[in-house]
Formats: structure tokens, sequence, C-alpha cells
């Protein structure tokens, strides 16, 4: 199975396995042994795959009256698009803007999306077959810090998308001892919070440095999961909302209803109350890991779908 990933990052070709910036994307290109092409180089490209994998650009105007789908019906026999970011994040941009995007949806033989609401969503506005993507780690790799764990790791910013306010404030519960990661969006004054911002690291060294953390806790809005995901790899409990793919079937005994802080609170004080559902959330993260979003069974999925559509 050949396959190319279009998107708006500059490098061309394939990943390998010691990449240290290993993020989801990155990962999906790994594991598929497929070729990236940065959309800017698509016209220029010569070719030929099976199956061609759409980021679609968060800033999009430049492309309005670009050919882009019929540069990658060119390259591909079968086309696809995944989802970036909530599945509501393009309804922000300008109405040509929102006409663009759907019109691109709509041209795709597939829709790949990161949660079963995602998937109900891209089905209701669109033809198109829609199939789960699952979040995707390369472990090869990933060391882990072989110490005591100690705190808290909020994952998010402090923006209506992200909520991390509402992360902290469970996030208090269970320590006082809370770090953030900044992403390069922090606001001027969370100076007034306090906690721990995480600088900038590559995905390698973010892996070691959320292994330090006995928590994790992430009330934010559902998109690609990959911090929920991550945590089960390193057996770390985390608190979030089900509407999260790798929350609702990787730490089941720590997922509410969007919204619902007022069980998110009763799960922090249970987790720092009773070391036996701490154990066992711990151990039950890491098993759900083994048996649902390895490597091989990633493959095992995308490759059922190709081999149907060609």
């Amino acid at each position: 199975m050949k396959v190319a990933f279009f998107s708006e990052a500059g490098y061309v070709g394939k990943v390998p396995r010691n990449n240290p910036n290993m993020r989801t994307d990155v990962a999906w290109v790994c594991a598929l042994e497929a070729t990236h092409i940065p959309i800017t180089n698509i016209e220029s490209f010569e070719g030929e795959f099976d199956l061609g994998i759409l980021i679609i650009p968060k800033n999009k105007e430049h492309l309005f009256q670009f050919p882009l789908v019929e540069h990658m019906r060119r390259l591909c026999k079968k086309i696809s698009a995944m989802q970036e970011s909530t599945y509501w994040y393009w309804q922000d941009g300008s109405i040509e803007s929102q006409l663009w995007y759907h019109s691109v949806l709509q041209r795709m033989d597939v829709l790949f999306c990161h949660n079963d609401m995602d998937l109900k969503y891209y089905k209701g506005i669109t033809d198109v077959r829609c199939e789960l993507l699952p979040s995707l780690m390369i472990t090869d790799y990933v060391k882990e810090y072989d110490g005591e764990r100690k705190g808290v790791v909020v994952g998010g910013n402090w923006v209506s998308a992200y909520r991390g306010f509402d992360s902290y404030l469970i996030g208090k519960i269970l320590d006082d001892n809370i770090s953030a990661i900044t992403t390069g969006r922090m606001k001027p004054d969370e100076k007034l919070l306090d906690i721990n911002h995480l600088p900038w690291m590559t995905w390698i060294d973010w892996i070691y440095e959320l292994s330090k953390h006995k928590y994790g806790v992430q009330l934010g809005t559902a998109a690609a999961g990959t911090f929920n995901l991550n945590c089960a790899y390193l057996g770390i409990p985390c608190i979030s909302y089900d509407t999260i793919n790798t929350q609702k079937y990787l730490h089941p005994l720590l997922s509410v209803s969007d919204g619902d802080i007022e069980s998110a609170r009763k799960l922090a004080t249970k987790l720092v109350t009773d070391d036996g559902f701490y154990g066992e959330c711990s151990i039950s993260a890491k098993e759900n890991y083994k048996k649902l979003y390895t490597e091989e069974l990633f493959l095992k999925h995308i490759k059922g779908i190709v081999a149907d559509e060609l």
C-alpha cells in the first residue's frame, strides 16, 4: 500500500522511526511509511499512490483558487481528508472559507475522524464515507522517568476551546504541584496562576516529562485526544470528558460527561484518597492501550479501509 500525506508542513519524504517530534500526524506518516508532500509542492510532484491523506490547513485563503483536489486525484487512486482540530473549528472562518472547506470534504472518497461524536458530525454534513482513524504513538525510542511520580499535568491552554481553568481547578484537588503545557499560546497574565509552565520541547522529551507526573487532567474540547493517549500509555490516570475516544476507551473509570465538573471533582477526590482506585485506574489504562491503540491495530484498521476502497 503506497500512501501520500499532504499538509502545510514543509518536509518532503518519509519519516524515520527515530524522529524526535513524533506528534500524531507525524506518527501516522511514519507508521504508514507514507511519503509526505507539502501542499506547496504538490503541483510539481510526480508519483502514483493508492491513497492520499490531506490535512486541510487552518489558513485556507491562499488555496481558494488552487486545484488542490485535482492534483491529489492526479497522484492518488483514492483521496481522503483527515480531521484537523475540533469538528466545528472551521466555522469560525469567513463564509467563503466555510464554503471552500465543505466543498473539499464533499470531493473526498473517505473522511477520517478522531472520535465517535466527530464521525456522526461528518456523516451528517457530507455524503462521503467516514471512518475513525485513531491517534497513534510510535514508542520505539520512548524513555520513562524511573523515579517517584509527583504532581499534576493539565492538558491545554486558558482559552475557551481548551478550558484550561476547569482543568486547573480539578488539578488543585489532586495536588498543589501543577504543570501546564504552554505550546506557544501562553497568555501574558498566566503568571497569576501558581503553576509550572512547561517550555516547548520535542515530543520524545514531552513523553519523558509527562512520565514524571502522577495525575493528568484534560477537560477541554474533543480533538485527537493525544494527551489522554499519552497518559494511558504511561499508566497515568487522567480525568477528562467521554466525548474523547482516547479517554472513553482508555480511562473509562475517570470519564465524565462534557461539562460535568461536579463528577470530575468527586473522581479527583477519590483518586487522592483511595490508593486502590488509583492503582486500578493506572493499570487498566495501560492494559486498554495495549488492547486498543497499538501501532499494529492502527495499521490493520487503515489497511482494511484502503483495501475495501480499492
